[in-house]
């Protein structure tokens, strides 16, 4: 199963390592910081650059079973199998992947993809090798069963916030929520296991605003079990 494709619009390496970030510690392996990735990303040509400078910093800790041989990014699958991703120059743009973050309890790579001038995250779960494309960082709950993501732009994203469910048999969506309002520079974290804190702005309206919303509040898209 995949998911939809990322639209997100290129910004400058620098602006966009800037941007809000939520991380969890939870069932991380020491996720980096947005202090640790402005720094890293601060002189980089662009996002593809980007992503090489913090898989530098990353990849020593998954090197057991991801290995960077030139263009080619190698994972060891489980039990078997191995799963190529290779840069490349297409016609339409350049394609790049780079070792993002590793989710220990669900034994899940997160690499950063950029396609000519649109970034999203790839998962690949270890165990068969399913992959899931995602708009924005996942960010993981702390029952360590649940990702939360956010797709917000001025043009080609959904501008909602989604809610995952990580299990032994693959990831799916469960929950999707889409503000009435156009917000910008959305960012999530989870306050608790059953609730998100959103970080936002409104357009033409200074400083940023605070929301919270529990996965049982009314509004929510759900999404049956297949």
């Amino acid at each position: 199963m995949s998911l939809s494709r990322s639209s997100r619009k290129l910004r400058s390496a620098s602006a966009w390592v800037l941007a809000p970030l939520a991380f969890c510690g939870c069932a991380h392996a020491a996720p980096l910081t947005s202090t640790e990735l402005t720094a890293l990303c601060a002189n980089a040509e662009d996002q593809a650059h980007c992503g090489r400078l913090i898989e530098a910093r990353q990849l020593p800790r998954v090197s057991r079973f991801v290995e960077r041989n030139g263009e080619e990014l190698r994972v060891s699958l489980v039990p078997l199998g191995l799963t190529i991703f290779r840069d490349s120059v297409e016609v339409n743009g350049a394609k790049s992947y780079a070792v993002w973050d590793y989710l220990e309890g669900a034994d899940t790579l997160v690499l950063f993809a950029t396609d000519a001038d649109r970034t999203s995250f790839l998962l690949v779960q270890r165990r068969g090798g399913a992959e899931y494309r995602v708009p924005s960082e996942p960010v993981l709950a702390p029952d360590g069963r649940h990702f939360a993501t956010a797709d917000f732009c001025a043009e080609g994203c959904e501008n909602q916030i989604d809610v995952w469910r990580i299990a032994s048999n693959g990831m799916r969506k469960e929950l999707a929520w889409k503000p009435d309002a156009a917000w910008t520079d959305v960012s999530v974290a989870w306050r608790a296991a059953d609730t998100l804190r959103v970080e936002y702005a409104l357009p033409d309206r200074p400083g940023s605003r605070i929301a919270e919303r529990r996965l049982a509040d009314p509004g929510w898209t759900t999404f049956p079990q297949k």
